[in-house]
């Protein structure tokens, strides 16, 4: 919704104000111009990045429409899932969650919580790091500096998409002015003719810059910084999993377990203690 919204406000601002000045808008309709520039920007995006980040770029435009991938809902299920989860391994011993965390889609607990089992990178989190403690192998130490490696990796794999686009946005001017340049070889080999036509061959070549600047902070930029959000935002959800779990391996409570993964969650998503309580009261 904020790309539609904010994509209506450039247009309307741009557009609105040139014609309010005086100017032709339909002056600024060059597709040839737009060829050369997203042409070049695409060719230069499919040189610059392997096939594997040019899909995760494209599939991540859906995200662009949808909004953030993790909401209060998603955290408040995780921490229930979480407290639940602990709660079983303190009544039944570790071996009683064993069975859940090898097949979490065929648990009752995991499917109880929607969310969690629809999201393949919180399961792999959570059943690779429980079974490390089922195993009882690792002491707390050694699996935190494992999760922020692994937390670490994630990021810099889901920033990719963001980086590739945020280049193709720095790239963007510079092939403006490659059409504009273009624009004005094409004006050259017209002069002597009419003015008109000479006026308007400049006018097309200046359009070319106006475009790629355009195209730049307009609308390129701010995706490649949408991007780089929802990949904090699925470091965020991974770090609230985190806490839980050091916190229940350290030998806390399961309410209080949970209470270090709710200090994490983002401020603005983040419920009050009681909502919390009250929460966590309706899973049992």
């Amino acid at each position: 919704m904020n790309f539609i919204l904010g994509s209506i406000i450039v247009v309307a601002s741009v557009l609105g104000g040139f014609a309010a000045g005086g100017g032709h808008v339909m002056a600024l309709w060059q597709p040839f111009e737009l060829v050369i520039i997203l042409g070049a920007a695409g060719g230069g995006f499919v040189i610059a990045n392997p096939m594997s980040v040019v899909l995760k770029s494209l599939k991540s435009i859906p995200a662009l429409f949808s909004g953030p991938k993790y909401k209060k809902t998603h955290y408040m299920d995780a921490l229930g899932f979480m407290y639940e989860l602990f709660n079983k391994a303190r009544k039944e011993g570790l071996m009683g969650i064993e069975s859940d965390i090898e097949e979490p889609e065929s648990s009752a607990l995991f499917q109880k919580y929607p969310l969690i089992l629809n999201n393949h990178h919180a399961i792999e989190f959570i059943s690779d790091y429980m079974r490390l403690v089922v195993s009882g192998n690792m002491n707390p130490f050694e699996l935190e500096n494992l999760m922020d490696v692994e937390i670490e990796t994630h990021h810099h794999a889901a920033e990719e998409a963001s980086h590739a686009v945020q280049q193709v946005a720095d790239g963007l001017p510079a092939f403006g002015i490659v059409a504009a340049v273009l624009g004005i070889v094409h004006t050259m080999a017209a002069l002597g003719g009419p003015m008109e036509e000479v006026g308007g061959l400049v006018a097309a070549a200046l359009v070319g810059t106006f475009s790629g600047i355009l195209f730049s902070y307009g609308f390129v930029g701010p995706i490649a910084s949408y991007l780089e959000r929802l990949a904090a935002d699925e470091t965020r959800y991974l770090s609230c999993l985190k806490a839980c779990i050091l916190a229940n391996v350290q030998g806390y409570s399961p309410q209080v377990a949970v209470e270090f993964g709710r200090k994490t969650m983002p401020p603005e998503l983040r419920p009050n203690f009681q909502e919390f309580e009250q929460h966590l009261r309706g899973t049992k």
